[in-house]
């Protein structure tokens, strides 16, 4: 287990990882040593095989208030490049949930700003806190959007919707989100984590091959047409058909039992 500053990583069941942004008195900005702690928590779950599913939530009434803007107004004589060399890997590090081959959930307990919110955007699915606000406010601080913002934000609400956040810097409570797509489910704050952490244990519990290629099959807004999804599965499900985890599939829907998947 690596040794991690303003995060932690848990592991409340069987195959499920909880990472927890935990700077609260700072409303967990994206701080030097959270972004190392990231990093090192992040290659701990890519090389764990047991893990089937990862949650991101924040410690504290905020999820992530964003980059730290101390360090990003801290030098008004920087240069372009030396900024620009400095921003690829923040966002680069922060990007690196992505490459998990496991489904990753965004559980947004309080405000998601900026950054903040572009960490939620680049999970697989996102449940919300009631009461959460959300919003992508740079152009209000004087800044263009950052953290692949203006391609994650339209590939989850559409290129509409995303005009309008990111041009008006409005943000957006959590019913709102939910309509526009942004989040799957908006869960009452009493019981919020304890649902989204059943419901990660219930996608730890699926086949884990059929999860991985299912979550690669998804990945960067899908295929490019119809022929493409079925050239991708008529080589994907056969993958699967020749498990020991689909035999142990049916042979548990016919004894009307829970499968035990065990990722072969």
């Amino acid at each position: 287990m690596p040794d991690l500053t303003h995060l932690r990583l848990e592991r409340p069941s069987e195959g499920v990882a909880l990472l927890t942004l935990d700077n609260p008195d700072m409303r967990n900005a994206m701080s030097d040593e959270m972004t190392s702690s990231w990093v090192a928590a992040i290659d701990e779950l890519a090389a764990d095989r047991s893990v089937r599913a990862v949650v991101v939530t924040g410690e504290g009434s905020a999820f992530c208030s964003g980059g730290n803007t101390s360090w990003i107004a801290g030098d008004p004589d920087a240069s372009v490049d030396l900024l620009r060399t400095r921003m690829l890997p923040f966002y680069r590090a922060w990007l690196s949930i992505r490459r998990l081959e496991v489904p990753t959930i965004a559980a947004v307990n309080g405000p998601a700003i900026g950054a903040g919110l572009c960490l939620a955007l680049a999970c697989d699915i996102r449940y919300a806190a009631e009461g959460a606000r959300m919003g992508v406010p740079f152009t209000k601080l004087g800044m263009h959007p950052g953290m692949a913002g203006t391609w994650l934000l339209p590939e989850v609400v559409g290129l509409a919707h995303a005009r309008d956040l990111i041009l008006t810097g409005r943000l957006v409570d959590a019913d709102e989100a939910l309509r526009l797509g942004m989040v799957s489910r908006v869960i009452g704050a009493a019981t919020f984590l304890d649902e989204v952490l059943d419901t990660a244990a219930g996608i730890a519990a699926t086949a884990p091959v059929a999860a991985r290629l299912t979550k690669l099959a998804l990945a960067d807004g899908g295929h490019a047409d119809v022929e493409a999804a079925l050239q991708w599965e008529a080589l994907a499900q056969p993958i699967t058909l020749a498990t020991d985890d689909l035999q142990e599939g049916i042979r548990a829907a016919r004894e009307k039992r829970a499968p035990q998947f065990r990722g072969r």
